[in-house]
């Protein structure tokens, strides 16, 4: 139970059974990815590659393909897809069909299991310090297909969960042009909408108290690089294509898209990421949060 004292603000949660994982602090803020994990668009942008692509003779993108291609602002018409596609029209043509067929699928997005319970329980969740925990959106959509994959009504509301002023879109001008993930930037501009939103008195939260929830490999290592906790949870075609690599995926060492700075990526199992499966049963008590 959390009780408060009028002098001194929130009091640690002391009656819950919480088992967070020793070596550090409780969490204050999730952060997450939208496409694929929010989201079922991965299935979608497949959908809509393949078929443009059986247009044209060619065959359906490989996941082989398609992992390189994850988190990557633009890679869907850039020169790892095309030398793989090898099609007969220009990347302006491509690029056209492909818009095309986003303005007809994208309106169909929908949430992925367990989406709008875990939001709505961290909502009203507090960390063992007696802290809300804080809530943000980190997604390299920019805003034209944003608002078109939450055209939905129910997708739409599931997303409004995460108040307006802490979704980072990846059109935003506070991102550098280029620095896209793997970089840290769309991460510690989250946070940073997060921190400019606390009353005053309640202390900053630091990079280490938050957690990253990622789908793609590169949003790990964009997370890690941020120096925050991540949780990945691939779609079951992805964690295919790294079975054997998992804990380079965890450390943000894959090298997928080398960008330097690699001081600031992870060690193998240094404990500050880990895998699951779906979004369901999510284990709030190992990340210190309670939900009530």
């Amino acid at each position: 139970m959390v009780t408060t004292d009028e002098n001194h603000g929130p009091k640690p949660i002391s009656e819950a059974k919480v088992n967070a994982t020793p070596g550090f602090p409780p969490i204050r803020a999730c952060l997450f990815d939208m496409d694929g994990l929010l989201i079922n668009t991965e299935d979608l942008y497949t959908l809509c590659s393949n078929i443009v692509l059986t247009k044209y003779g060619r065959p359906p993108l490989p996941w082989s393909v398609k992992a390189q291609l994850m988190g990557i602002p633009g890679s869907s018409n850039g020169d790892t897809f095309h030398n793989w596609a090898n099609l007969p029209i220009s990347r302006d043509q491509y690029k056209k069909e492909q818009s095309e067929q986003h303005q007809i699928y994208f309106p169909q997005c929908q949430p992925l299991p367990g989406v709008e319970k875990l939001l709505k329980d961290l909502k009203r969740a507090r960390n063992t310090q007696g802290l809300p925990v804080q809530i943000a959106l980190a997604t390299s959509s920019e805003k034209k297909n944003y608002e078109m994959k939450t055209s939905r009504e129910t997708t739409r509301a599931v997303l409004e969960l995460i108040p307006k002023e802490h979704r980072v879109l990846g059109d935003d001008p506070r991102i550098q042009h280029g620095r896209g993930k793997p970089a840290p930037d769309i991460y510690l501009v989250a946070l940073e909408s997060i921190n400019s939103s606390l009353p005053e008195g309640v202390p900053k939260i630091e990079p280490k108290e938050c957690l990253v929830f990622e789908d793609s490999v590169l949003g790990v290592e964009a997370g890690r690089r941020a120096g925050m906790r991540v949780v990945w949870v691939p779609h079951p075609e992805l964690a295919k294509e790294y079975k054997g690599k998992e804990k380079e995926v965890l450390a943000g060492r894959t090298a997928l898209y080398p960008i330097g700075n690699d001081e600031q990526r992870g060690e193998i199992d240094d404990g500050w990421a880990e895998q699951l499966a779906s979004l369901e049963n999510f284990p709030y008590e190992k990340f210190g949060i309670v939900v009530p």
